[in-house]
């Protein structure tokens, strides 16, 4: 895994609810895009008040990262890149501005200048060989990857996006060509219940002929442990058919803290239920997520 340090160049409002931040330097000329759609990297911001001053991790040789001795550790979040200009040394990331939290916070105040740090990317969209049709599903989170994978939607290959925004001025412009639609619909996104596994079931609904078929769906983690069930015990999907990723979650931010103060014997409960090799992942994943809603997480 590399480190890059990236220089804000320029920031574009795109919709009240997102902005566009063009990152560029020396470092992200050697940046390489791995061309998923849904391509991912970790953000490493400042730590204090000068928005210069990063504290970039170091590699290290199992693929993680490490914070050199004596330096703080910088606060991580994950993002989308929405899309990469290696020739140019630039990559753009798509932000949400919700009014809270260490990213929204940092972007809202973004100008030229700032500094981030950014690790290698990684995709998760992997649709089969057969692909036919897919449908891509998201709330405003998952909208850059969204776009993206409509954008590259392959010719010959029938492409349905579902898309959840707050509200009207949150609809952004998208591909508009034979074989490629978009439907947005607005609620969720935290200002209401998420529609995502309505929106789902509505879009993929039982009987469908799943033949030469992919559904990818990103959005709030916990509204989207009904769409993983829906699609693997309703539908009977096979895991190469289908990707459900969790974005975000309401009070994320305490997630951590509300796992770690669950009593001992109940934590040993859940690391074992990953301790069967035999069971299929999207199935261990279904079972964790079932008693994680039982504990309120």
């Amino acid at each position: 895994m590399t480190i890059y340090r990236a220089v804000v160049a320029r920031v574009r409002p795109l919709t009240p609810s997102m902005a566009r931040i063009t990152f560029h330097g020396e470092d992200l000329a050697a940046f390489t895009s791995t061309g998923v759609g849904d391509e991912y990297v970790r953000l490493f911001f400042p730590h204090g008040a000068d928005r210069t001053d990063v504290s970039l991790p170091e590699s290290t040789e199992n693929g993680g990262w490490r914070t050199p001795e004596g330096q703080p550790e910088a606060p991580v979040r994950n993002y989308t890149i929405r899309s990469a200009r290696p020739e140019a040394g630039e990559i753009d990331i798509d932000f949400v501005l919700h009014g809270h939290g260490t990213a929204s916070g940092w972007a809202a105040a973004a100008r030229p200048g700032d500094v981030i740090g950014l690790n290698s990317p990684a995709g998760l969209y992997s649709p089969p060989a057969d692909l036919a049709w897919q449908v891509l599903v998201s709330d405003l989170s998952g909208l850059p990857a969204a776009g993206r994978l409509v954008e590259n939607a392959p010719g010959g290959v029938t492409t349905r996006a579902v898309l959840e925004v707050p509200d009207a001025a949150a609809v952004q412009p998208l591909p508009d060509r034979p074989g490629v639609r978009a439907t947005w619909t607005y609620g969720g996104n935290g200002h209401g219940p998420s529609r995502l596994a309505e929106l789902v079931e509505a879009a993929i609904p039982p009987g469908t002929d799943l033949t030469g078929g992919y559904v990818w769906v990103a959005g709030q983690t916990n509204a989207l442990r009904a769409v993983r069930r829906y699609l693997r015990k309703e539908l009977k999907l096979p895991a190469e058919r289908f990707k459900v990723v969790g974005y975000w979650m309401p009070d994320g931010d305490t997630w951590t803290e509300r796992y770690e103060a669950l009593p001992a014997d109940v934590r040993s409960e859940l690391d074992r239920m990953w301790d069967n090799p035999a069971d299929e992942p999207e199935d261990l994943t279904i079972r964790y997520e079932e008693r994680l809603s039982t504990l309120g997480l």
